[in-house]
């Protein structure tokens, strides 16, 4: 059946391939205009965003015409082709697969904030713990493949 409308937020999670360092600030900004730019032309909406040196978050509602698989695919692949057409990282690759956490309304708010405060959070927590956290977190849900 097709959906016409749909109200989803979702905390996507890209990781640098094996986890390195490779976004360096002098680049975030325009790395995050570009995906900014990705999930707008796809009739989607990006509340917030923040490209950590081996990793990006952001807080998204896509169109019903794409699955989040879909849509994270096209994220992907243009903000890789991006980075390295532009040359901001040598050989710039994310890794296969991405994380997606659902978000109630209730809580864009608090998890916009979140994302946006990502330099102090990490200053604090490591991305693995970060990860170990999430886990945890929606382990209910969650299914080892």
């Amino acid at each position: 059946m097709k959906i016409d409308y749909n109200n989803l937020y979702i905390h996507f999670v890209f990781t640098v391939i094996h986890r390195q360092p490779l976004i360096k600030e002098n680049n975030r900004e325009r790395i995050e205009k570009y995906i900014t730019g990705i999930v707008n032309n796809n009739d989607s909406h990006l509340y917030s965003i923040y490209a950590n040196p081996e990793h990006v978050h952001f807080l998204a509602s896509r169109s019903p015409k794409l699955s989040d698989e879909k849509f994270a695919t096209i994220i992907a692949e243009s903000s890789e082709k991006f980075i390295n057409d532009n040359k901001l990282i040598k050989e710039f690759k994310w890794q296969e697969s991405a994380s997606a956490f659902s978000v109630s309304k209730s809580h864009v708010d608090k998890v916009c904030k979140y994302i946006l405060n990502q330099p102090e959070h990490h200053r604090k927590v490591s991305f693995q713990e970060e990860v170990d956290e999430f886990i945890k977190f929606y382990q209910k849900t969650l299914k080892n493949k």
